[in-house]
């Protein structure tokens, strides 16, 4: 029995050089896949914060002179899986409680409360994936109301 297509996973990846243009481009390639999907729009606006805090951290933090960010996408209608690839494996994300005064440290702790999971694990032969799951939005026309 043929599966459904709208169903199947879809995914993209590339390559983001060590910039700090990295994340808009990083968003603007997951906005064109999403808006190729059937319900990608329910992904878009978590998507989006988190493909931008995790390519911003490896771009400051994971990624060493010289070397470059491979962002992988995957969708399917129950999730969006967001892998960033770097070639620092020394370095783990590190989720740190911060202060309303602190300008910065709070992009983990984002990544955490708009995912479903996330994490990160050994990328061989060196570096990291840091990973993120997101489920898509609520709809507004299918909110209960008590």
């Amino acid at each position: 029995m043929p599966q459904n297509p709208s169903s199947l996973p879809i995914s993209s990846s590339c390559w983001l050089v060590r910039s700090r243009r990295s994340p808009g481009e990083a968003r603007g390639h997951l906005s064109r896949l999403l808006s190729a999907a059937p319900g990608g729009e329910l992904f878009i606006d978590h998507g989006e914060l988190v493909v931008s805090e995790l390519v911003t951290n490896a771009i400051v933090h994971g990624t060493p002179i010289g070397n470059r960010v491979w962002l992988s996408l995957s969708l399917s209608p129950s999730r969006l899986r967001i892998e960033v690839h770097d070639a620092r494996r020394d370095r783990e994300p590190i989720l740190q409680s911060s202060s309303a005064e602190e300008e910065s440290g709070r992009g983990l702790l984002l990544v955490k409360s708009l995912s479903e999971r996330w994490g990160c694990c050994p990328r061989l032969p060196i570096g990291k994936i840091v990973w993120a799951e997101i489920a898509p939005a609520v709809s507004a026309g299918s909110e209960c109301v008590a």
